[in-house]
């Protein structure tokens, strides 16, 4: 995968008014904070549910806060192009970036990673989970999870499945599933969920494995979901089995969303934008969006949470990554 050196910067229509409007409640407290427009990160490209979810979220928190929002698109190398931009922003509260799960694994796939994904990041909130979802493209026969295994156990090597990169929790869970089904799949990876999702939509995949936000809206249209990767079946839909119920045990992953800001940014800071970000997602209509046609849980928790969150994920997929002997491609 090559980073990309483009820069994609979106204001939403009117921003700029907004410094006349009147202050808000994090702007009556009387600091300095935001003292401009704040920079939200997104390490993928325009299109997938990193991107779709600081859209979402962005005229809601230029809201709460008073301050312009602008969203900056700094994708490449799994997530970790926008993220090491991140890194290097300065602590004073103006910049902040929405990871993906790939944020817990980079630092043990990609050599010198150019920052340290504990120390360089002070966590904000775990924004939600959700299940990644198996999907085979219409015009292939498979209806079933069991179906395609068959068949790729039939025709080793040969049937191929779509990731957001290198290292992705969707790579490491199809790692899992190909050792304990006894299968072997052609991984292709892509600079995140919407290539991916625009390759799987045009037959060019066999199947296609992300979160139904991820697939950018092609399930039950161009994609037929085949199983999802949670331990239990999600809410969002009931009818469609794990990847336990299909035949392959012991498979229990979930995407996330985390916003995180660069180490050293204030207390203070962080405690107000995680106010601003529940504001936010307190908002229904975000919510039903979030829950709805993107199929993810809610978690908003606490900046301690997530801490926590984050280091169990780096344990338990850090792990998977030395066991399997997982390098870039």
């Amino acid at each position: 995968m090559t980073p990309t050196r483009r820069v994609l910067f979106r204001l939403l229509p009117g921003a700029a008014l907004l410094g006349a409007a009147a202050p808000s409640a994090a702007r009556a407290q009387g600091t300095a904070w935001p003292s401009g427009p704040v920079r939200l990160i997104a390490p993928f490209p325009p299109g997938g549910s990193v991107d779709t979810i600081l859209r979402l979220l962005q005229p809601h928190l230029q809201r709460a806060l008073g301050t312009p929002i602008v969203v900056e698109n700094r994708s490449g190398a799994s997530g970790a192009l926008g993220t090491a931009a991140l890194a290097r922003a300065a602590p004073d509260g103006q910049t902040f970036g929405l990871v993906f799960d790939t944020h817990a694994v980079n630092q043990f796939i990609i050599p010198s990673l150019g920052f340290d994904a504990r120390a360089d990041f002070a966590p904000v909130m775990l924004v939600g989970t959700a299940p990644m979802l198996i999907a085979a493209h219409v015009a292939r026969p498979w209806r079933s999870l069991a179906e395609a295994i068959a068949a790729a156990k039939a025709r080793p090597d040969t049937i191929t499945y779509g990731t957001v990169g290198v290292g992705s929790l969707a790579h490491l869970t199809m790692t899992l599933m190909q050792k304990q089904g006894g299968f072997r799949l052609v991984h292709v990876p892509y600079r995140g969920g919407g290539p991916m999702s625009t390759a799987a939509a045009a037959g060019e995949l066999d199947l296609a494995m992300a979160t139904n936000a991820g697939l950018g809206g092609q399930v039950g249209t161009t994609l037929r979901p085949l199983a999802q990767t949670g331990a239990r079946r999600s809410p969002n839909l009931p009818d469609l089995p794990t990847v336990a119920e299909s035949g392959v045990p012991g498979i229990d992953a979930l995407a996330w969303w985390g916003m995180l800001a660069p180490a050293r940014t204030p207390e203070g800071i962080v405690r107000r934008f995680h106010a601003a970000l529940e504001e936010a997602l307190a908002v229904p209509e975000v919510r039903a969006r979030l829950s709805g046609p993107m199929g993810i849980d809610v978690v908003a928790s606490s900046p301690e949470a997530f801490g926590a969150f984050l280091e169990r994920q780096m344990e338990i997929w850090g792990q998977v990554v030395r066991e399997n002997n997982i390098r870039p491609e």
